[in-house]
């Protein structure tokens, strides 16, 4: 996807996501947010979301989303599974949270 619609439809996801799912924290990461994506690199969102069931609120999402034109992976973390993560030092964790785009942060 070209720059500037990438741009608009991360957007759009982000503000759809917000609407229906009131998250803490979402991050871009991946070729996106780390300037290096190909005609057929996906999004990759990370969604930081008090929840039982993280598996399926990834699931949610993705489903809310069904018939888009374009591949998005999506994780969710509650906050305090985040933080254990980053704690134990955990690399997917800490290159999210370090070099990620944070495309919206409950205030």
């Amino acid at each position: 996807m070209k720059k500037s619609l990438v741009e608009t439809k991360l957007k759009e996801v982000t503000d759809k996501i917000v609407k229906e799912f009131e998250p803490e924290k979402i991050i871009l990461f991946g070729s996106y947010a780390w300037g290096k994506p190909h005609e057929d690199s996906d999004v990759d969102l990370f969604i930081v979301k008090e929840t039982e069931n993280t598996r399926e609120l990834a699931r949610k999402i993705d489903g809310s989303f069904w018939g888009r034109s374009f591949a998005m992976d999506i994780v969710v973390s509650t906050p305090s599974g985040a933080e254990n993560r980053l704690k134990r030092g955990d690399f997917f964790f800490r290159d999210i949270f370090d070099k990620g785009k944070v495309l919206y942060e409950r205030k």
